[in-house]
């Protein structure tokens, strides 16, 4: 892609509305632009990051063995009244009156919705267990929607439904959705943390939020320190029998200000192993057994003959709150710093001379050879000035910057610099493609 016919309008002072790096950093990097309150168009290169991060929501989702469905962003106000949350919702839900004087709300998330698909269709515990999940823009009319996307009122999110014939086959679901999770952030370059949370107006008894650390975070979080240590699960567990993993994460100390007992922290945690951070939450998972089931009669007939009620659990992750989370958790002074696996792109070539034809045709020959080893390549072919080129180039984060320029064509080599250390060497390009192939 080159950067002279690219869309990225990045600013060079920070807009005063913005009160939080990550909304500072989205702005100036051009990657979202504010609509109303709350409410953002998401410009070329913050889609990028956004697809990304999309992709890797539904691979670890898919891994877990959940199928995605989508689901549409209105809903029939009488399947929350079927539930009793049409009422007890609160401001929160916008709800919206159509020309047939139906009642309808837009979506804040889907469990009565995908609680009536069920019952439609499954009528036996043959077709059990089920974990259902969609990617879609939900809304929510916060009262003071501020910190751009990480507190916004559009919003996109991932979430799932799991539907079992039991509590404990619905404990088995709510474990492969904890340890999806886990591999989900790794796979981002998060450290997120499980903490045992409030289930709030979804209900249910069991629920966690996962948490990334960032000094910039937006709530006090307590936790052992042997839990930011611990490693993803990684892809190949037992997916059948994933208890132990979990109970070695919740034995731990972990909660969030809300919730945290200090007393309770103190007796629990040795104090080399206590850490009292900042946190974002990215990702909250809840067991509700027959909180929505049994309202809406959604029932299937078990072994013995007899119909009972589903247990089911609800599932989400903020996927446009992650890309705010990300900047939080990964930027310097000079800007974003993208890890690799959601990067809008992988390499920037930049350009010192447009006006030279050795380095244009050297800037041409590595996107090629970039482009066809399977590097997505942000080719900076625009007339301005080298320091306002690097200056983009750190500001919008692209993991390796790869430079040329008349003596470096003159001498067979190039600068690639590692944005995320800042450390800068000068090679072949034939080196070059092979330390980023590696």
């Amino acid at each position: 892609m080159r950067l002279s016919r690219y869309f990225l309008p990045t600013l060079k002072d920070t807009p005063s509305e913005a009160q939080i790096i990550s909304h500072q950093l989205m702005l100036r990097a051009g990657l979202v632009r504010q609509e109303a309150a709350g409410i953002y168009a998401w410009l070329p290169l913050g889609l990028r990051v956004l697809r990304r991060i999309e992709t890797i929501v539904r691979e670890e989702q898919e891994r877990a063995g959940a199928v995605e469905l989508l689901m549409p962003t209105l809903q029939l106000a009488d399947l929350w009244r079927e539930s009793g949350r049409y009422d007890a919702y609160g401001p929160e839900m916008l709800r919206i009156t159509d020309r047939h004087e139906r009642e309808l709300l837009y979506g804040p998330t889907n469990e009565e919705m995908i609680t009536d698909i069920f019952r439609a269709y499954v009528k036996s515990y043959k077709a059990l267990p089920l974990n259902l999940f969609h990617i879609q823009w939900k809304f929510r009319d916060e009262r003071r929607p501020r910190f751009g996307v990480m507190r916004g009122r559009e919003f996109l999110m991932k979430d799932a439904y799991s539907f079992d014939v039991d509590e404990a086959s619905a404990r088995k679901a709510y474990n492969r959705m904890f340890v999806a999770y886990l591999n989900t952030f790794a796979r981002m370059g998060l450290k997120a943390v499980p903490m045992r949370a409030d289930t709030g107006p979804i209900g249910g008894d069991l629920s966690h939020e996962f948490i990334v650390l960032a000094d910039t975070g937006e709530s006090a979080v307590f936790c052992d320190r042997k839990l930011v240590e611990m490693p993803a699960p990684g892809a190949d567990v037992d997916w059948n029998d994933l208890q132990a993993i979990v109970d070695e994460r919740i034995s731990l100390y972990a909660a969030t200000e809300e919730m945290h007992d200090t007393a309770v922290f103190e007796s629990q945690t040795a104090e080399g192993d206590r850490l009292a951070a900042r946190g974002i939450e990215v990702g909250h998972i809840f067991y509700f057994g027959t909180k929505y089931s049994v309202p809406m009669k959604a029932n299937v007939q078990g072994a013995d003959g007899k119909d009972a009620p589903v247990h089911m659990g609800s599932y989400g992750v903020g996927v446009s709150r992650l890309l705010g989370a990300i900047i939080e958790a990964s930027h310097d002074d000079a800007g974003i710093i993208w890890p690799d696996a959601v990067a809008p792109f992988d390499v920037v070539v930049i350009n010192l001379r447009t006006n030279d034809e050795a380095v244009c045709a050297a800037c041409e020959d590595a996107v090629e050879r970039l482009e066809g080893a399977g590097f997505d390549v942000l080719y900076d072919d625009t007339d301005e000035r080298p320091g306002g080129k690097f200056a983009t180039a750190d500001l919008i984060g692209i993991p390796w910057q790869l430079t040329i320029g008349p003596k470096g064509v003159a001498e067979g080599v190039v600068e690639l610099k590692r944005r995320a250390t800042g450390e800068k060497v000068t090679l072949s390009l034939d080196a070059a493609l092979e330390r980023l192939a590696g």
